[in-house]
C-alpha cells in the first residue's frame, strides 16, 4: 500500500519507524531483531535508509594506494522486499541522489516496481566525508527535487530513453524530508521552505521531518509550511537519546539543538542506563503531546535499537 493512502485512510495518529541496513558482511537477522519487538504495535510503515559508500586509501609497501570501500550498508531494495513479504507491512525505501546516475536511479526504481514496492522517500543525501559540499555523480541529480521529477515522469511512463515504446507507467508515491530547524546548507528557514514547497509542487505527497527534541519547533514548522501553501501531511520524526555521546553527535550530525532541560538531565546521569531512561521519558513526553495535537504519524528513528522504542510505543499506542 502507498504511504499516502495509509495516511488518508486513518483518523488517528499512527506509528512508524526507520531502520538502518546492516553493515556489509552482517546478516539480515539484525533487521528482524529490530522489527520483531515492534510488529505487535501495527506500524503504518517501516522506512529503510540508504547510505553511500565511504572510501579509504590503504598504502601498500610498494607505495601504491588501494582504494577500499568502507562503511557500506548494501541492500536497501532487497531489505525492503524482505520486510514487505515477511511481515506484510508497507515499506518506504529511501532513495538518494548521491552515488547514483539518472540511469542507475531509473534501474533501482524499476526493481522496486517489479517487487511491488510503490513508495520512495526521495532525498539528496549527504556529501561524502571528504567533500565540503555535495557533489553529484556524473549525469546524476543535484537535488531531491530532480529525483522527485524523475519518479513522477516514470509514473507517466516516461523513461530516460525517449525512444522506448509502449512503456509501463509506474505507480510510486514519493515523500521528502523536512527540516524544522532548517537544512544545514540552507542560509535561512524561509529559503529552505521555498525549496520544500517546490518539491511538493513537483509531486511529493508527504513530508517526514528530521528529528527534533522540542515539539514547538515542529509545530512552528508546520504553521510556516501551511502559510506558504504546503498542505500535505507532515510526519514528525523523533529519537530517544540513549547515550551521553548523543549530546555531541546528534547536533553535529543532524544540525539540531537539544533543549537545555534535556541536556541538564543527561549530564546528571551516572551511567548509560540512567541516560536511556531519560531518553525514553523525554521521547514519551514528545510523542504524547504530538498525538494530542493529531499528527498523522509519530515516526521513530531507531538507529537499529528497538527496546527503548518499544517501551515508548507500548505506553502510548
Amino acid at each position: 500500500m502507498k504511504v499516502i493512502d495509509v495516511l488518508n485512510k486513518s483518523n488517528k495518529t499512527l506509528f512508524s519507524f526507520e531502520l538502518l541496513p546492516p553493515l556489509k558482511g552482517k546478516d539480515i537477522g539484525l533487521i528482524y531483531e529490530t522489527i520483531d519487538p515492534l510488529v505487535e504495535f501495527n506500524p503504518a510503515f517501516i522506512s529503510v535508509t540508504y547510505h553511500r559508500e565511504e572510501f579509504m586509501y590503504k598504502r601498500h609497501k610498494n607505495g601504491l594506494l588501494e582504494k577500499r570501500a568502507i562503511h557500506k550498508r548494501p541492500g536497501t531494495v532487497a531489505i525492503s522486499a524482505a520486510i514487505k513479504y515477511k511481515y506484510q507491512i508497507t515499506v518506504l525505501p529511501h532513495m538518494i541522489c548521491g552515488g547514483f546516475s539518472r540511469s542507475e536511479t531509473e534501474n533501482a526504481l524499476i526493481d522496486l516496481n517489479f517487487l511491488g514496492i510503490n513508495n520512495v522517500l526521495a532525498l539528496r543525501g549527504d556529501p561524502m566525508p571528504t567533500e565540503k559540499l555535495f557533489i553529484p555523480e556524473e549525469d546524476g541529480h543535484n537535488n531531491a527535487i530532480d529525483l522527485v521529477k524523475q519518479i513522477v515522469a516514470m509514473n507517466k511512463g516516461k523513461y530516460i530513453d525517449e525512444d522506448l515504446e509502449n512503456t509501463t507507467a509506474t505507480n510510486f508515491s514519493a515523500g521528502v524530508a523536512g527540516y524544522p530547524e532548517k537544512h544545514i546548507e540552507a542560509p535561512n528557514l524561509d529559503l529552505d521552505l521555498k525549496y520544500l514547497k517546490e518539491k511538493i509542487d513537483a509531486g511529493a505527497e508527504y513530508i517526514i521531518t528530521q528529528m527534533f527534541f522540542d515539539n514547538k519547533k515542529y509545530f512552528d514548522f508546520v504553521d510556516r509550511c501551511r502559510k506558504i501553501g504546503i498542505n500535505v501531511p507532515i510526519i514528525p520524526g523523533i529519537k530517544p537519546i540513549s547515550t551521553k555521546k548523543h549530546l555531541k553527535m546528534l547536533p553535529s550530525t543532524f544540525n539540531i539543538d537539544l533543549p537545555t532541560d534535556l541536556v541538564n538531565e543527561v549530564e546528571k546521569c551516572k551511567d548509560t542506563n540512567q541516560i536511556n531512561e531519560i531518553g525514553i521519558e523525554w521521547a514519551t513526553m514528545q510523542a504524547k503531546e504530538l498525538i494530542k495535537n493529531n499528527v498523522p504519524v509519530v515516526h521513530f528513528y531507531t538507529m537499529g535499537k528497538a527496546a527503548n522504542v518499544k517501551r515508548i510505543v507500548q505506553s502510548i499506542f
